[in-house]
């Protein structure tokens, strides 16, 4: 079959595996913080808004803390805060418009309307726009007890009361942000290591087919980047605000400052990958200790990967990097090529990157690195 007659590349897709009763008893185990500020945060919205304001119909205290804690979950302070505001606000709108229009379905669609534009007004977005619509909805839909004063007043406030005890809970009984930045960042240093491995594997082999699966797989860890982004940014406020969390701040502070290194370290990966399916295209060998200082990339990643929080594995896996890159600049005395040049500037590179991720400093990385 010719090049031209080759059917398209279709990548297979495996099933999932199945979820069984231990996974989903495990799920539960570990959403015990969740679980526990559900209980707390709805029973305290809602006996603050009966008990101590005499509210009869105080629905919208619980409700507003499940949205917020469920809806806020993994997001950063500033969003939350939108996010109370939000539910509030839509109440408060709905609400004014239905004591002047009354209920019925031109009420509601104008109820949802009208809420949606001044939300954005107000320059609410996102979730904060979603729930302020929802909010407006929900009260067009539920006709209050006869007798009730001034129930606008009266939802905007246990919405705002509800929306608060959920922020505080997220603060008393918050995520353990160590767990959660170590497993984002193991998630990116797993990708990584199988970037290289298939990298260093096309070198073995000649394969320039497998180095375009090296860069394609690389090219889609943008958004475990990005994930890893957004957890970083999410547990460095969490520490900051959550007393509970205050002894986890180095840690955290740590692995959060690491990030950038790793996204410019993927980055360097994608490059190599496509340095070396061009020099493989070219059929040009690459030198012995060229493909030899992928491999040790490789395993100094794999050693992160498998305890980036460990000072030993860390030290283990500097000594790694720092024989990956010597290997790479020794290699062009046996080969110098433009292909060759360029991928071992790339493990340079990327070796570079991974040494400031584990914590040292760029002003000792020329010492390092230098060949002798």
């Amino acid at each position: 079959m010719s090049s031209g007659d080759r059917l398209p590349f279709r990548r297979l897709r495996l099933p999932r595996p199945e979820v069984t009763l231990r996974d989903r008893l495990l799920r539960i185990r570990r959403s015990w913080r969740l679980l526990l500020r559900l209980v707390v945060a709805t029973s305290v919205s809602f006996a603050l808004a009966t008990q101590l304001l005499g509210h009869t119909q105080a629905f919208f205290a619980p409700i507003a803390a499940v949205i917020t804690m469920m809806a806020g979950a993994g997001r950063r302070q500033r969003v939350i805060f939108e996010l109370v505001l939000g539910v509030a606000f839509g109440v408060l709108v709905g609400e004014l418009l239905i004591v002047a229009i009354g209920r019925g379905a031109w009420q509601m669609a104008l109820v949802a309307g009208l809420t949606a534009v001044t939300a954005m007004l107000f320059n609410l977005k996102g979730m904060a726009l979603t729930q302020a619509i929802n909010s407006g909805v929900l009260l067009a839909a539920v006709v209050p007890l006869p007798g009730v004063s001034n129930p606008a007043l009266t939802r905007f406030t246990d919405a705002l009361i509800g929306g608060l005890c959920g922020f505080l809970m997220m603060l008393i009984l918050p995520r353990n942000t160590k767990r959660d930045i170590d497993e984002s960042l193991q998630d990116l240093l797993n990708r990584l290591t199988s970037v290289l491995a298939n990298i260093g594997r096309a070198m073995r082999t000649a394969d320039a087919d497998v180095a375009d699966t090296a860069l394609q797989e690389a090219r889609d860890a943008q958004e475990t980047i990005e994930s890893l982004q957004a957890t970083a940014l999410n547990v460095s406020e969490i520490v900051r605000l959550a007393p509970m969390r205050w002894s986890q701040r180095s840690d955290v502070e740590r692995y959060a400052g690491s990030v950038n290194d790793l996204d410019n370290a993927m980055r360097d990966a994608r490059v190599l990958a496509r340095r070396v399916a061009s020099m493989l295209r070219h059929h040009e060998l690459p030198p012995e200790g060229l493909t030899a200082s992928v491999e040790t990339l490789e395993e100094a990643v794999r050693i992160y990967a498998d305890e980036f929080a460990s000072a030993v594995d860390l030290e283990r896996a500097n000594v790694r990097l720092i024989e990956a890159s010597d290997l790479a600049m020794h290699a062009m005395a046996d080969r110098l090529t433009v292909n060759t040049a360029s991928i071992a500037a790339q493990v340079r590179s990327l070796a570079a990157d991974l040494l400031m991720a584990g914590g040292v400093p760029r002003s000792a990385l020329d010492d390092l690195l230098d060949i002798d």
